[in-house]
């Protein structure tokens, strides 16, 4: 398989994925979020009669009334949304901000072009106005300083770690990613990591491209050392039968991967 075809493989597997996460537990770890009343504007957000069919397909699984509930976003708020693809937590996120807020979908271009016909349905007629695409190499993204109010990373964290043999994905820095996240972060921003449970040890680079994992203490370590704060956890999409040794698409276990879900908080000054 040449690297191109290799890179969209990987691409459509961690897309597919993202649509059948399953149902577990509701949200615990995250006391301090509320849990998205009937009538709040997340339900509302998802009861929106123009978000696209194959979207609310894939609510019951996401659970992303728990994981938005984590971001605690409000009209007006400035989110980025990390490595978003098609588009699925943009538009729920541009409903939340509003006419008076921002939605940056950012994408590097292996991520744009597998997504490319899904992105052209999602802002087609400028349906979303209040979305700025952003296609870049992590390396190139330029954001303004102080100028985010939340970021949020769906299955993607580990991809900054991404090193195939074949070249089909660009090295990226993950330190340089948070830096630039941490720099343009307002003082108080959130950002919502959720990604798959890898277990503890071995090389990180060598786990992800085997398994398409990371462990949740890297995670934790990196956003510490670029200056966030961890502040709540949640086991929303756990799953306690995933021992963390198969790569998430083998068949054994693709769908029911054991996933965390992590708040971080950028503090002052």
């Amino acid at each position: 398989m040449n690297a191109t075809k290799r890179l969209l493989t990987n691409i459509t597997l961690a897309m597919a994925l993202a649509m059948v996460v399953p149902a577990q537990a509701a949200l615990a770890a995250d006391s301090a979020a509320p849990a998205a009343a009937a009538d709040g504007p997340i339900a509302a957000a998802l009861a929106d009669p123009a978000r696209p069919a194959a979207d609310r397909e894939q609510d019951a699984v996401r659970k992303p009334a728990d994981v938005l509930g984590m971001i605690g976003v409000e009209p007006g708020m400035h989110v980025l949304d990390a490595f978003s693809a098609g588009g699925y937590y943009t538009e729920l996120l541009s409903s939340l901000v509003g006419a008076d807020g921002e939605v940056i979908a950012y994408n590097n271009p292996p991520y744009a072009k597998f997504a490319a016909k899904g992105i052209a349905a999602r802002y087609a007629d400028d349906r979303l106005p209040n979305v700025r695409q952003v296609t870049a190499e992590v390396g190139e993204l330029a954001l303004s300083p102080r100028s985010l109010d939340a970021a949020l990373f769906v299955m993607s964290y580990h991809d900054l770690y991404w090193r195939p043999a074949d070249g089909s994905w660009a090295p990226t820095d993950p330190m340089q990613m948070l830096r630039k996240l941490h720099a343009a972060m307002k003082v108080g921003g959130v950002v919502v990591v959720q990604d798959h449970v890898a277990a503890p040890g071995g090389d990180v680079a060598e786990v992800v491209d085997k398994l398409h994992r990371i462990d949740p203490a890297i995670v934790r370590r990196d956003f510490k050392a670029a200056g966030f704060a961890l502040e709540a956890q949640s086991d929303v999409l756990a799953h306690p039968d995933d021992d963390h040794t198969l790569g998430v698409f083998d068949p054994k276990i693709r769908g029911r991967t054991d996933q965390f879900v992590m708040k971080f908080r950028r503090p002052g000054p």
